[in-house]
């Protein structure tokens, strides 16, 4: 929370900012003492189901002790069952390693998560639900092989909170400098699987990523896809008027544009390789300025995770422009997924250089009723205006419409590599 608003255009974010008492603090500075209003898309606490009386309830601690004593039988039920399952577990992971069968199988794993949430009828909210059974096949790959993730760092990226949130706590994850260092790690095998960020719902597609597709086409296949609300933070450890210097990944700051624009139109905005490694750039920085006795004023647009774990304060919550912002990770592999019967399949193709060909491609999927559910370019590097394109096509590569119309559309293609069909994302983490 903003602790001073400033008045000078230039040195101060313009317009209304919170004060410290709820209320909302105008450009004057005098606060209206209407309560803040929360972000789109935050929860708003409950009422008091038993109203303002607050009397004991008559035999109230003997009803707790006895409600408590349940919940224990339970736990001992539940724990008994998780070792129940955790002994099967290691039997599969034994079958596995005789029958040379991946650990991670995103097919199974969407199977389990929708029987299990198909099981829920409450109280406990789905997504609670989908949060227990990953951690619980997190701990089915520590059981079978300890797995290593590679994903684009350091700690406190948003990329770390993909792969945590999707692949639990019992892995090891190995932080990367950059996202070619993800998909060079995955080819050499010192990482079993990779998380890399592919497109953003505001800022588009990740060039980055798309560009490493290329280079190591054929080398690594999708596995998998991950879908992840972003929410960006202001983070500073100056007064949030004496921000000068603004640290995060360019993607990041193009999906807070419009808000740093209006509250910090003169504040320079510097690219950073990833949104924790500008906090870290934004707290060093600081320091070096404190040394020489010059004032502190260095930002980053950031998680509120990377703040509280390098020490950067959150200055202002949920800066993102659009409150829906999502970004859609894939994770890449050396081994194809096996059809889960509701697949995406991402493809890489150079158009034949003649006119209209282009939309030769796309039409053969149209006419196939395959529905492209992205579309993407970025210069083939062979030659001046020569573009590489990227599609995700509904469906799975071996089964039809699909088989088909990838193999029709090859023929309109100087060249078409099928990157790997995956279980498609239907939830947002």
């Amino acid at each position: 929370m903003a602790k001073r608003s400033a008045k000078k255009a230039g040195k101060a974010p313009a317009g209304p900012r919170r004060s410290r008492a709820g209320g909302t603090r105008a450009a004057g500075g005098e606060t209206t003492g209407a309560p803040d209003t929360p972000p789109p898309g935050a929860s708003t606490p409950a009422p008091d189901k038993a109203g303002t009386d607050r009397s004991p309830i008559p035999g109230g601690e003997a009803r707790l002790g006895e409600l408590r004593e349940r919940i224990d039988a339970v736990d001992c039920r539940l724990v008994e069952l998780l070792n129940e399952r955790a002994s099967l577990v290691v039997d599969v992971g034994r079958v596995k390693r005789g029958s040379d069968i991946p650990v991670y199988a995103p097919h199974r794993e969407a199977e389990v998560l929708g029987r299990a949430i198909a099981m829920n009828h409450g109280p406990l909210p789905d997504r609670t639900i989908e949060a227990i059974y990953r951690e619980l096949m997190s701990g089915s790959f520590a059981l079978e092989q300890p797995l290593r993730i590679g994903y684009l760092g350091p700690a406190g990226s948003y990329s770390h909170q993909a792969a945590m949130k999707h692949f639990g706590s019992s892995v090891a994850f190995e932080d990367l400098h950059e996202i070619r260092g993800v998909f060079t790690e995955v080819v050499r095998g010192h990482v079993h699987y990779g998380l890399v960020p592919i497109e953003n719902s505001t800022g588009g597609g990740i060039a980055e990523t798309l560009d490493a597709f290329r280079e190591v086409a054929g080398k690594i296949v999708v596995y998998a896809e991950v879908q992840l609300a972003v929410h960006h933070a202001l983070l500073a450890n100056c007064e949030p008027s004496r921000v000068r210097r603004i640290h995060s990944k360019p993607e990041a700051l193009g999906q807070c544009r419009m808000w740093l624009a209006t509250q910090y139109p003169k504040a320079e905005l510097i690219a950073a390789p990833s949104t924790s490694r500008a906090v870290q750039i934004a707290i060093e920085e600081d320091q070096m300025a404190r040394k020489i006795g010059a004032e502190p004023g260095s930002a980053a647009i950031a998680s509120s995770l990377a703040g509280q774990l390098y020490g950067l304060k959150v200055a202002f919550p949920r800066v993102e422009d659009d409150p829906n912002n999502v970004t859609r990770f894939l994770i890449i592999s050396r081994q194809k997924a096996k059809p889960s019967g509701d697949d995406k399949t991402a493809l890489m193709f150079n158009t034949a250089d003649k006119p209209g060909a282009l939309v030769e491609v796309l039409s053969v999927f149209d006419r196939a009723g395959v529905n492209l559910t992205h579309i993407d370019k970025r210069p083939s590097g062979r030659m001046n205006w020569e573009y590489t394109f990227f599609v995700d096509a509904q469906g799975h590569v071996d089964a039809q419409p699909l088989a088909g119309a990838i193999k029709e559309a090859s023929t309109h293609c100087k060249d078409l590599t099928v990157l790997g069909s995956f279980p498609r994302s239907r939830r947002i983490l």
